[in-house]
């Protein structure tokens, strides 16, 4: 179980008020009551008693989930705030592992100094890795995990980012990103697993990774989130945050199946995503969250609202208004995430309750999902950060399993030869823009949101695997491929996207390669050379008109910190063996493109060679 033991055990008080019972002949003829903080009671009666317990401001507070950034743990606390998370490259100062476990247990012992001590949950986009925190492993984005299509590979990252998660105490990871993503221009195709529902499907082995068998099981359980509820890899255009205008018949078969099978899995909270499904917003929409989600599909967890989604409702973007908070509540979210304003919203909240326009049932049907994954965690028995796994953040165990996803990941789409590339001395010539670059080859959700290029956090670059793996071989760098000649075996060029998120990575103009790129291939064809393009990015690219040229094409995805795993299939150490997660665009103009719109793709679906 998790870390240093709270021994607040009110039995004897219990055992002090039968007896007052019988001696003044009322005692019941039942059995003591239950208290929950009796961790031998059943987890439903714990509840029971803790709410029977609670004021409204108690209730209210479990609803809310804030940035850390504007609730310290004296204020947290002070509000019964149920929940706090650290945004994207919301971090402590220093970014450490142990500089988390600290904070994390300055909120916990906060929160269980109040009244009824009740814990809190503390949330993290752990979407590839423990990726806000610095050292830690970044494994490669889903898209990449989609190419080796392996659900038990799925699995094991998910466990051991649960281990280096659940070292600095966090216990819920906003992960995994379940939707299917059917446009490429969407800026988070990269958190997709593929196209089709199936392949999707097949990767909520994540769920069990990150909660074991059973939630709370293990002292590395955190609780997994099935995101983005629903429909949000088919908006129009490939629009973040836009509307999905699909029928009822085609969002059931296509985005829904991946949330039945997590919720098969156990998982324990679902996040609602900031989309609309035929111009209503999900975060208002009853009939999805309620009635198909919790009552139709059996979801018995916690509902969480995505970052400030509820501020957007009405289409605007200014803080919530009065109208946002009840509709959401009412449609069915049990907790709302917030960046800030949190006193705002329960003022808000407890507004519409006392008016009747949010029924208690409502709060109370909130607090219980809530306080369950609370209990089910055990962390009203071991609330602090269980500092005995921190050795396992960046472990070098861990890091050989990101490196076995990378080679597992990589696609081979064109090949004449020149592939495997030999270590038997010689010259071999690596340029580009992507080759030496910690930043661009993890991408978006590291150490920051969208993430940045350049030297952010401890890996190996594609450049230092390719160098590690033929250490006999003379290899020259250029990022713009200056100084090539034809005296080289081949040239391995890393090119591609740069690091983007949500919103921000939306392509709706084209998904050409850059000017940079384009002239560096130009460069190193020049000489002669072979020339190898290994292709770094979220989605395919639209490399139609330039393929033909390229002896080898070779798609890395975002392969996060272990650029060794690329260099093992350049080399021919690991056969490539990715199969194609997305159909690959013959031209920009064929967006979207999915496997059976009659469109002629470069590469299909499932596409992939080998040596």
């Amino acid at each position: 179980m998790r870390g240093n033991r709270l021994r607040r055990s009110s039995l004897a008080t219990a055992g002090l008020a039968t007896i007052a019972l019988l001696t003044t002949g009322l005692a019941p003829a039942m059995a003591d009551p239950i208290d929950y903080r009796d961790p031998t009671a059943p987890i439903p009666e714990r509840v029971d008693d803790l709410m029977s317990r609670m004021s409204l401001d108690d209730k209210l507070g479990q609803m809310v989930q804030v940035e850390r950034v504007a609730a310290p743990p004296e204020e947290a606390a002070k509000h019964r705030v149920g929940s706090v998370l650290s945004g994207g490259g919301s971090a402590p100062e220093p970014n450490t592992p142990e500089a988390w476990a600290d904070m994390y247990d300055a909120y916990q012992r906060a929160a269980l100094d109040t009244p009824l001590g009740i814990p809190l949950i503390y949330g993290v986009d752990a979407v590839h890795g423990h990726n806000n925190v610095q050292g830690a492993t970044i494994y490669p984005h889903n898209i990449g995990l989609g190419a080796a299509g392996d659900p038990d590979l799925v699995q094991r990252i998910s466990a051991a980012t649960a281990e280096e998660v659940a070292a600095t105490g966090i216990d819920w990871d906003f992960a995994p990103c379940l939707c299917v993503a059917r446009d490429d221009r969407w800026g988070r195709t990269y958190e997709s697993f593929g196209e089709t529902p199936e392949q999707v499907t097949a990767m909520a082995s994540a769920v069990t990774g990150l909660q074991g068998e059973q939630l709370g099981g293990s002292p590395t359980s955190v609780l997994a989130t099935a995101k983005h509820y629903i429909g949000d890899g088919g908006t129009t255009g490939g629009d973040d945050q836009g509307n999905a205008e699909l029928s009822e018949q085609e969002l059931r078969d296509v985005h829904l199946p991946p949330f039945q099978a997590a919720i098969d899995r156990g998982v324990g909270s679902v996040m609602v995503s900031y989309s609309s499904w035929n111009d209503v917003k999900l975060h208002a929409n009853r009939y999805l969250v309620t009635d198909v989600l919790k009552d139709e599909l059996g979801f018995d967890g916690l509902v969480v609202s995505d970052y400030d989604a509820i501020d957007k409702i009405d289409g605007q973007e200014e803080e919530f208004t009065r109208d946002e908070v009840r509709d959401s509540v009412n449609a069915g979210l049990d907790m709302i995430m917030m960046s800030e304003n949190h006193e705002l919203f329960l003022e808000y909240l407890r507004a519409e309750v006392d008016s009747g326009q949010v029924p208690m049932e409502r709060i109370d049907d909130a607090n219980r999902r809530v306080l369950t994954k609370k209990f089910e965690l055990g962390l009203f028995e071991n609330p602090f950060a269980q500092r005995d796994l921190l050795p396992s953040v960046g472990s070098a165990e861990h890091r050989e399993l990101a490196r076995e996803a990378v080679r597992e990941s990589q696609v081979l789409l064109k090949n004449d030869g020149v592939l495997p590339l030999s270590k038997d001395g010689g010259k071999l010539f690596v340029a580009g823009k992507n080759a030496d670059d910690i930043g661009n080859q993890t991408g978006g959700w590291t150490i920051t949101w969208q993430g940045s290029s350049g030297d952010i956090t401890e890996g190996t670059t594609i450049l230092d695997g390719i160098r590690q793996a033929a250490p006999d071989t003379e290899v020259t760098y250029s990022r713009d491929g200056e100084g090539i000649d034809d005296s080289y075996g081949a040239a391995v060029v890393v090119v591609g996207e740069t690091p983007y998120a949500e919103y921000e990575g939306d392509r709706p103009e084209d998904l050409k390669l850059d000017d940079e790129d384009l002239a560096t291939i130009a460069k190193l064809r020049e000489s002669g050379v072979p020339v190898v393009v290994v292709t770094v990015s979220g989605r395919p690219l639209d490399i139609g008109g330039e393929v033909e040229g390229w002896n080898a094409l070779l798609a890395s995805w975002l392969p996060g910190t272990e650029g060794q795993g690329v260099a093992d299939v350049l080399f021919g150490d690991h056969a490539p063996s990715g199969k194609l997660p997305m159909t690959w665009m013959g031209s920009f103009d064929q967006q979207p493109i999915n496997a059976g719109d009659g469109q002629q793709p470069l590469f299909p679906l499932g596409f992939g060679l080998t040596y």
